[in-house]
């Protein structure tokens, strides 16, 4: 069935947008820290989908969209290092937690925030991947063209960084 299904009609295309589109933000999320950067990637992928759509696959739509976020974004930082921008959420006006909790809590947040920017690039995305979009380690390898090992060798890494740096959580 899916052999049939083409790329180029409009209902087909909904789909895989509907389908794609939010796996695909948090990717670029995940890549650029930046949120408008990961709302532009995501459309010009699906641009680049749409107008060139008779030569893709359906099957492989989903590994194109992957290629090309990641591609375009590889072409914008060039050799910039990336860091994860967290916008920090507004404290309520009245809590229970004492001013030392929400102190240490704070500072905690803010070590984990730097710990996980400090991570290589495949690293980062690896452990937000599946910590964060609660992806599988087959998921990920598809999603990054790398091997499931290749996953689980990042996350083991990323984890023993994070360990050294924040402790035990």
């Amino acid at each position: 069935m899916s052999e049939k299904k083409s790329v180029c009609e409009s209902k087909v295309f909904e789909e895989l947008y509907t389908e794609h589109s939010q796996s695909l933000y948090n990717f670029a999320f995940y890549k650029s820290g930046n949120v408008a950067q990961s709302e532009d990637l995501v459309q010009e992928a699906f641009i680049k989908m749409w107008n060139n759509c008779a030569k893709i696959i359906f099957d492989k739509a989903k590994s194109f969209l992957f290629t090309v976020v990641n591609n375009l974004f590889l072409n914008q930082v060039a050799h910039q290092k990336v860091v994860l921008k967290y916008s920090l959420k507004k404290g309520k006006e009245s809590t229970n937690e004492s001013p030392e909790f929400l102190m240490e809590e704070k500072e905690f947040m803010d070590k984990l925030q730097q710990a996980i920017a400090d991570l290589k690039e495949g690293q980062r995305e690896v452990f937000l991947l599946n910590r964060i979009d609660k992806k599988t380690y087959k998921e990920i390898a598809e999603m990054l063209s790398i091997s499931v090992k290749a996953v689980e060798k990042r996350m083991h890494l990323a984890l023993k960084q994070l360990r050294e740096k924040v402790g035990n959580v």
